[in-house]
């Protein structure tokens, strides 16, 4: 180990010995170990491990105090920590503030000390008490303390979480049920807020991602997945005798069947056309005779039996280049464009026409001479926009070239 120079200070030479008795096992094996004895030691390892982050803790809230790390130029205690000991800033910061925290909830910091909970308990802990009001006065939020610290010997973080949001049971039965009902409020407020999806192509067939829900939705979603995984379902489905896969295949599975049946009808529209993808294959490859890929609307490229699948399954549009036309011609009897010009138009410009725009979706169809000018709707005369575009089109402030490309320049008019 790297000796400190000249410890002097308690913690200081204590911390010293535990790091030269831990050098003095750091290759022991442990294969000898009987299963008692491993059990044993590894449940006063992890209450050690508790005993060293309340003390880390304690030493980082001090070194903050001090402003250690001021003397090299470090903003603060922990970003000096986490330069020093290449561990995450979000690591070194939570020590310090996990030492302040102590400091204000003395029982916690002694339970933590004592290795009777773990770090993750003790932040539960802290939480739940400081959510509580000011004026509940220092007594009453020194039993809600000791409770939930009471609880903690019989009860993981998570769970401990769950009996925290109930505090209010212990120092106010009276108000416990409308106090609840308000946290409960501010959480699906905040998941609310806090909604996301992020879908990454990996370029080889997959798509990885990752949301965050409410937990209402979360707890539908899995309810969704679960029925459609269920062995009943993929019998019916898929025939007998098929394996059962193991649960987040299985779920991921039934998340893709959920995706293909959805109604479209329920679906909002955007530019006039369902949110549904358009399938584009030949007419030879709908027939067998011809195995070419199918291209989706979106640009992205699927095998044929998938193309040949979809192309029967509802909420699918099969756009069949060869096959028998529809009429894409309006002329002036309608002002606004058919919903199969425009998956003809979309297809065509794939995606926004403006010069240096990448949109590809949630696009609208514009007439190239305006339909009070004597437009026509069909394709010839139309244009795929995205909304800031189709609006800036019609802006007397712009004008507009269309260029042999097919793309469409603007610029501010002078």
């Amino acid at each position: 180990m790297t000796a400190q120079a000249t410890p002097r200070h308690r913690v200081s030479t204590t911390t010293a010995r535990m790091r030269d008795l831990a050098d003095s096992v750091a290759d022991a094996s442990v294969w000898s170990m009987d299963p008692a004895e491993a059990g044993a030691t590894l449940v006063e390892l992890t209450r050690l491990a508790a005993q060293v982050a309340e003390l880390q803790a304690r030493v980082a809230a001090h070194a903050d105090t001090m402003h250690v790390g001021q003397d090299v130029g470090a903003s603060s205690a922990a970003n000096w920590l986490a330069h020093t000991t290449k561990t995450t800033r979000a690591a070194a910061y939570g020590a310090v503030r996990l030492g302040h925290d102590l400091e204000q909830h003395q029982s916690t910091r002694e339970a933590l000390a004592a290795g009777d909970i773990d770090v993750e308990q003790a932040r539960v802990v802290i939480r739940w008490v400081d959510q509580l009001p000011a004026d509940l006065g220092a007594e009453t939020r020194e039993k809600a303390e000791a409770h939930l610290l009471a609880e903690a010997r019989h009860h993981d973080a998570k769970a401990l979480s769950r009996l925290g949001r109930r505090l209010w049971e212990v120092i106010a039965p009276a108000e416990a049920d409308a106090h609840e009902a308000e946290i409960l409020q501010r959480q699906e407020a905040a998941a609310l807020r806090a909604c996301s999806v992020t879908m990454v192509d990996d370029g080889d067939g997959t798509t990885r991602g990752r949301f965050t829900l409410p937990t209402y939705h979360a707890a539908a979603l899995r309810k969704m997945l679960m029925a459609l995984a269920a062995p009943k379902h993929v019998a019916a489905t898929q025939g007998p005798g098929i394996e059962r896969r193991p649960g987040p295949e299985a779920l991921g599975r039934a998340l893709c069947e959920l995706i293909e049946r959805y109604p479209v009808d329920r679906l909002p529209t955007t530019g006039g056309v369902n949110a549904t993808i358009v399938v584009v294959i030949d007419e030879d490859t709908l027939t067998d005779r011809l195995e070419k890929a199918g291209v989706l609307d979106t640009g992205d490229q699927i095998s044929p039996a998938m193309a040949r699948r979809l192309a029967c399954e509802a909420g699918i549009i099969p756009a069949v280049l060869g096959g028998a036309s529809v009429p894409l011609d309006l002329g002036r009897r309608s002002r606004y464009h058919s919903e199969r010009q425009r998956i003809a138009m979309f297809l065509r410009d794939h995606g926004c026409r403006a010069e240096g725009c990448d949109r590809t979706t949630g696009l609208h169809a514009h007439h190239q001479q305006h339909w009070a000018d004597g437009g026509h709707t069909n394709l010839t005369d139309g244009a795929s926009l995205c909304a800031w575009h189709h609006t800036l089109i019609h802006d007397p402030t712009y004008q507009t070239t269309y260029l042999p490309t097919g793309k469409i320049r603007f610029y501010r008019r002078t």
